[in-house]
């Protein structure tokens, strides 16, 4: 089976799940980004949900997640795609750590 539609979740200050949403589409793939508000993390589980219904073929999760929610979203969907998720190596985690509590 060709790779051809996956889905990005994200985490964001103040973005909305029904209302900031990207979907870029070539001839052979298409791709769906949906952003979170970093304080309802939980509803990444409706999202990937939703996300699998539209046919998806895998998932990735943003960093802000970590391993814990990779498992909780896996679980939700009964394992029906892959979840992974992107994370910053350790020569990144000083500076993103400064980021998330600079005010």
């Amino acid at each position: 089976m060709a790779f051809r539609h996956w889905g990005f979740i994200f985490l964001s200050p103040g973005f909305d799940k029904n209302q900031h949403i990207s979907v870029m589409e070539s001839d052979t793939c298409r791709f769906k980004a949906i952003g979170i508000d970093m304080s309802k993390k939980e509803q990444v589980l409706e999202v990937a949900k939703s996300l699998v219904a539209e046919g998806v073929q895998c998932i990735e999760l943003c960093g802000g997640f970590g391993p814990v929610w990779i498992a909780r979203v896996s679980e939700a969907i009964q394992g029906a795609v892959p979840v992974g998720g992107v994370f910053y190596g350790p020569e990144a985690r000083k500076a993103m750590l400064d980021i998330a509590t600079s005010p």
